[in-house]
């Protein structure tokens, strides 16, 4: 579902390197209640159970289930009827696609998301939980049906998406309270900017506190068009550690093109790191210590879904495990370069132990561009 994509597609921990301080913002200590009408989704739905693993990453904000065709090898005309070999049914959004992501890489991961009191909600459940993803803070929001979402993929074009936003709709920065009281490594939100209730303002704030806590905050957006974006994103970066935009996002955000420019206004806007993804042509990083312009692993392309969540699953484990800025980029887009090689989001993404496998074999051209 809508995602940003590795090869877009692509690809700290509290005791990594030293981050500048955080700018002032008055934090509550608790916030106003206001989850009543939602309920979790039952346990005795979700098979197998959790691993007992307390989760290292917490994902929250979007869920989805992506309706997929294989690549065609056009559109079909009015009246038409194109017959695949398979559709593919599957979860999608950042929230999950990155879970599951994690999860494939072996890192301990939750989910907080709402999804509707449907069948689709059900398979999301029990699909992220098979897969190992602590689905505690997954709730089932009654007004609303489950997220969907119907990708067509067409043989060298880019991907086109009928989007439902269902449950999705009603997700809030009061959602995150319990994540947040459970500090953990990471907080990853995807994605700002389709969600109309995760006010910036309110997002910042639990960003503000999750890092007093000593948990890093990981930001994705997607831009469902064209649109008035910059102040809610500026609001959130100064309370952000990792921000993921992709280069077309960007540009919807800033009205700036180029990729460079794009990321250093960023990261002057307050987010510490900044990574731009620029389809076939990699991604920029800028940080306080680095500026660096990153190539692309070979792969073999399929379908792009899912891409870009899985590149900032591979950054995500790099950070837990203390590794350096150049190393995170690689293992993020050694993952986004496995996704595309499948239908669907998650199917084709390395386990860890593929990933590292992958890497000594091949190698990510890295420029310095300080």
């Amino acid at each position: 579902m809508l995602d940003n994509c590795a090869l877009d597609c692509e690809g700290c921990h509290p005791t990594g390197p030293a981050l500048p301080p955080t700018p002032s913002l008055a934090v509550p200590a608790t916030f106003p209640a206001v989850r009543q009408e939602l309920t979790p989704m039952p346990e005795s739905s979700l098979h197998p159970a959790p691993s007992g693993r307390a989760p290292r990453v917490a994902c929250a904000g979007m869920v989805v289930v992506d309706h997929v065709t294989p690549p065609l090898p056009r559109m079909p005309r009015s009246g038409e009827l194109i017959a695949v070999d398979g559709l593919v049914l599957n979860i999608g959004g950042g929230a999950a696609n990155t879970g599951v992501d994690l999860a494939r890489l072996g890192v301990p991961t939750s989910i907080c998301a709402r999804v509707g009191e449907d069948a689709f909600g059900q398979f999301a459940a029990q699909t992220l939980a098979a897969h190992g993803v602590d689905v505690r803070d997954l709730m089932i929001d009654p007004k609303h049906e489950t997220s969907q979402t119907l990708i067509v993929n067409v043989k060298g074009e880019d991907r086109r998406f009928i989007h439902s936003l269902g449950a999705n709709r009603d997700f809030t920065p009061a959602d995150l309270d319990p994540l947040i009281d459970r500090a953990p490594g990471v907080l990853y939100i995807g994605y700002l900017l389709l969600m109309p209730r995760l006010d910036p303002q309110g997002l910042a704030a639990r960003f503000a506190r999750a890092r007093q806590a000593g948990t890093i905050t990981f930001l994705d957006v997607a831009t469902p068009g064209p649109g008035e974006y910059l102040e809610t994103v500026k609001a959130v970066l100064p309370y952000t550690d990792v921000f993921v935009p992709n280069t077309d996002e960007a540009a919807l955000i800033l009205g700036e093109t180029d990729p460079v420019r794009q990321a250093v206004a960023f990261h002057e806007m307050g987010a510490r790191r900044v990574l731009v993804t620029c389809g076939e042509h990699g991604s920029v990083s800028v940080s306080a210590e680095n500026r660096l312009r990153v190539g692309v692993y070979p792969t073999e392309f399929v379908d792009g879904s899912g891409g870009g969540d899985a590149f900032n699953a591979g950054y995500i484990a790099g950070l837990l495990d203390d590794l350096s800025e150049p190393d995170c980029l690689r293992l993020g887009s050694a993952a986004g370069a496995s996704c595309v090689r499948a239908v669907g989001t998650t199917a084709g993404v390395f386990t860890r132990a593929e990933a590292d496998a992958f890497m000594a074999k091949h190698r990510l051209p890295i420029e310095s561009l300080s």
